[in-house]
């Protein structure tokens, strides 16, 4: 007699559910990749935003004596900003904070950036 050779029915719900796990890890980890990547491209734009405010502040080569709140778009979206002093023990620099939200009520910001500018 000729022996029958393949899978049992028990090894293959067995492997069916080995790959089904795994499937759904894969799907786990894309999901957050996902997610992830919208969370950086924000934090990219709001990097650029508080740059560009900077780099304008340090253009004006003005004083600053108190907070300057101000907004501008890019890449397609309103970004709200403020431009502030920093107290520091030093006369010879001053410090400035720039703080990006990305919506009017300011509650939770994205990037703050820091700089020291010459006192003048």
């Amino acid at each position: 007699m000729r022996k029958h050779r393949g899978f049992t029915l028990i090894e293959v719900l067995v492997a069916m559910a080995v790959f089904a796990v795994a499937a759904m890890a894969v799907l786990n980890a894309t999901g957050q990749h996902v997610n992830s990547l919208g969370a950086l491209e924000e934090k990219t734009f709001a990097s650029m935003v508080a740059d560009n405010q900077l780099a304008l502040f340090v253009l004006e080569d003005k004083p600053l004596s108190s907070a300057k709140n101000g907004k501008s778009e890019m890449a397609g979206r309103e970004w709200f900003w403020t431009v502030k002093p920093i107290a520091t023990s030093d006369n010879l620099l001053r410090a400035v904070d720039v703080i990006v939200w990305r919506d009017e009520r300011r509650q939770s910001s994205l990037v703050t950036v820091r700089t020291y500018v010459p006192a003048n």
